[in-house]
């Protein structure tokens, strides 16, 4: 019984400490700090801040953000967060000097409220590709136009300035915290946060209520470690590294049991690879011809192509590789200058492991019974037709077709159940 009612009351208390957690937490201020690329780590963080928020019944979510831009597909995935967010978002371009460039306009736009610091600035949100190369063709006029009208689109939700979007998109126009006021991109200018928070205190959010914040703390959303680990290697560029690395590490742990250093760190790079590849827009069909390409270099193993797997695997590399991801905007394409160096390296190892496990296969034996085949010995106990021959320090049964003297030397021709046969060479052995 007293057992029984100390796991009650340890419920309880657990029951009563998560109650006045959450009841601490209500009509809090809850703050991201965005000083970064916009990237899928990035959406995440952002995500599950939100979330958190929701959760926790926060007052408003207040998002502090320096960006230069970063992947349209990540930007997209913020912006459809904080449109369907419960919680008030307030997006704040800070501290001074900060910018809010490319994918950063549109996430501002999206915001139920949106301030900058003295000495910031917006714009610039053109597109570009892998590289921050220009986009050419009708690929550019279709990004262009599909960002556009999503950007028109949120601006107008939020009955912010949709000419001034279109043209940040098209001409890259940026502009100052002034103008941006002046030209109804933002709602306010706050010298910091704790300015930020005086003004939109008794502010009111569309459906979401008026904002009551005169008695609410401050609380930082830090990044989980999955979360800094992903924004790290979530860059389509380094999970393909990931990925090539882990494969090739592998593929050399398979083709030299034992290695075990190269089987270490290929299955930590793989499963790095695989954690950022399931925030990514990727195409398995390009996954599969990478798998391919590892199979034809083990068969190039096994099987003399004389060349021909090898030139089949480097080309399902390449496919694979340049099939990998398939966003909608070419941010999400390989960069070239990672693509071809990375390629060339990665087959080159294949070959050149493929080769050396080939040779060793179709060279001569040089331990154990096989080892013994062609070597040159000296009978040391007349074959007739059986005897003893010396050989490699060791002393062996023998026989041969033909009766030896001793002290003749003679060739292994064939080991049968420890037994050597012999032949005799033409000339004799000195005694």
């Amino acid at each position: 019984m007293k057992a029984k009612a100390a796991i009650v009351l340890l419920i309880c208390f657990f029951a009563l400490l998560f109650v006045s957690g959450t009841w601490a937490a209500k009509g809090d201020i809850y703050i991201v700090n965005i000083n970064d690329a916009i990237s899928p780590g990035i959406a995440e963080y952002i995500k599950d801040s939100i979330e958190k928020a929701e959760n926790e019944e926060a007052a408003c979510l207040i998002i502090e953000l320096d960006t230069p831009g970063g992947l349209a597909e990540s930007m997209r995935l913020i912006i459809k967060d904080i449109l369907g967010s419960n919680v008030p978002i307030v997006v704040f371009v800070a501290p001074r000097g900060a910018r809010a460039a490319s994918a950063g306009v549109m996430i501002t736009m999206a915001a139920d409220v949106a301030a900058m610091a003295p000495g910031t600035n917006i714009g610039a949100a053109h597109p570009v590709g892998a590289g921050g190369k220009d986009i050419s063709g009708k690929m550019s006029e279709k990004v262009i136009n599909d960002m556009v009208a999503h950007a028109k689109s949120v601006a107008e939700k939020r009955g912010r300035n949709q000419k001034w979007v279109e043209q940040a998109i098209r001409e890259s126009v940026s502009v100052t915290e002034t103008e941006a006021l002046k030209e109804n991109i933002i709602d306010l200018i706050a010298e910091d946060t704790d300015d930020l928070i005086r003004q939109l205190n008794g502010r009111k959010i569309g459906d979401k209520g008026q904002l009551k914040l005169d008695k609410a703390q401050k609380v930082i959303v830090e990044p989980s470690l999955r979360t800094n680990i992903l924004k790290t290697i979530s860059n389509p560029n380094i999970a393909y590294i990931l990925l090539m690395l882990g494969l090739a590490g592998l593929y050399f742990e398979l083709s030299h049991p034992g290695a075990i250093f190269p089987g270490v760190i290929g299955g930590i790079s793989l499963v790095l690879a695989f954690f950022a590849l399931q925030t990514l827009p990727v195409n398995y069909a390009g996954i599969l011809l990478i798998v391919l390409a590892i199979i034809f270099f083990i068969m190039e193993m096994k099987i003399p192509s004389y060349g021909l797997l090898s030139v089949a695997g480097i080309l399902a590399l390449l496919l694979g590789s340049l099939m990998m991801f398939k966003g909608t905007g070419p941010d999400m394409e390989l960069s070239w200058t990672v693509l071809l160096p990375t390629l060339i390296l990665i087959s080159a190892f294949f070959v050149f492991v493929a080769g050396l496990v080939f040779r060793a296969q179709m060279s001569k034996p040089r331990t154990g019974t096989k080892g013994l085949v062609g070597e040159i010995g000296i009978v040391k106990k007349a074959l007739t037709p059986e005897g003893k021959v010396f050989i490699h320090g060791e002393l062996w049964n023998a026989k041969a077709q033909e009766e030896v003297d001793e002290n003749t030397k003679v060739r292994v021709v064939s080991v049968v159940n420890l037994m050597l046969e012999v032949e005799r060479l033409d000339e004799p052995s000195g005694a």
